[in-house]
């Protein structure tokens, strides 16, 4: 193959890959617009999200039974699955065409399977961490702590959120992972890994890392609601900032002090 036709392939495969994270990132937002315009109405599928009780033919308010809760946990889960998809695609999708590249420059006989392994096993990771928020937010709802809008009820709890948040951005764990997302044609370099498993194995690693980066600033969705799609919005561009742009981790910092000081602010007015 010559240096031209490999450039028109790599060209067409990179075009081909953008369009569907485009559209998947499209579908997710597209989904979470639905929600939050049936969460204003407080009605369906989208009530049932928010734990409203559930009406009996005669118009009385019923308990969920134990499988209408597991179905509840489920569509909770999937909420939340899909707002990290949302959320997350946009700072993962230089890595996803780096990968991609790659796979073509070596000849891989199945670039296009193993890059949406590779696709699939990063968000596996992301979908493991949204079944513990959607745990989190279970226990929390169960305790009286989140709002019918999935805010945080408690202004103590929810500056002590910020204020963790705010501290984890200068922690070692954090310039570790973001270290890493900030440098992923290194990792990939260093930790290849040959077949389908390989591929699905490298982007669970990469989603871990991924994880270790933007747990907090993701449990600050209690702070300023769950389904706030501009706070959701503003979140996911605070972690593109981080990972991508070249003062990452100084506006990582910047946004870490401001957290705190937001957090105290916000803990002292509710003394």
């Amino acid at each position: 193959m010559t240096a031209r036709a490999l450039e028109s392939l790599l060209k067409r495969d990179r075009l081909v890959i953008l369009a569907s994270l485009v559209v998947l990132g499209s579908l997710s937002w597209l989904y979470l617009f639905y929600l939050a315009a049936g969460m204003e109405r407080m009605d369906g599928f989208a009530g049932r999200l928010m734990g409203m009780p559930q009406m009996n033919a005669a118009g009385e308010m019923r308990k969920p039974s134990l499988a209408g809760a597991a179905i509840n946990f489920i569509l909770l889960s999937t909420m939340w699955i899909v707002m990290m998809i949302g959320m997350m695609l946009p700072s993962a999708a230089p890595t996803i065409l780096l990968f991609a590249a790659l796979e073509r420059r070596r000849r891989s006989p199945r670039p296009y399977g193993r890059v949406a392994l590779f696709v699939s096993g990063y968000f596996v990771t992301w979908s493991v961490f949204s079944i513990a928020a959607a745990f989190l937010q279970t226990a929390l709802s169960t305790a009286g702590q989140v709002s019918m809008q999935m805010v945080l009820t408690s202004g103590i709890i929810s500056g002590a959120v910020l204020i963790l948040a705010g501290l984890y951005e200068f922690s070692p764990l954090k310039n570790r992972c973001l270290s890493h997302c900030r440098s992923p044609l290194e990792w990939i370099a260093h930790h290849q890994r040959p077949g389908s498993f390989g591929a699905l194995r490298m982007g669970m690693e990469h989603g871990l890392f991924c994880v270790g980066c933007c747990w907090m600033l993701m449990l600050l969705l209690f702070v300023g609601g769950v389904m706030n799609l501009l706070w959701v919005a503003v979140i996911a561009a605070m972690v593109l900032v981080e990972k991508l742009l070249p003062g990452g981790p100084i506006a990582a910092r910047i946004a870490g002090g401001a957290l705190v000081v937001f957090g105290v602010y916000v803990a002292g007015t509710s003394l």
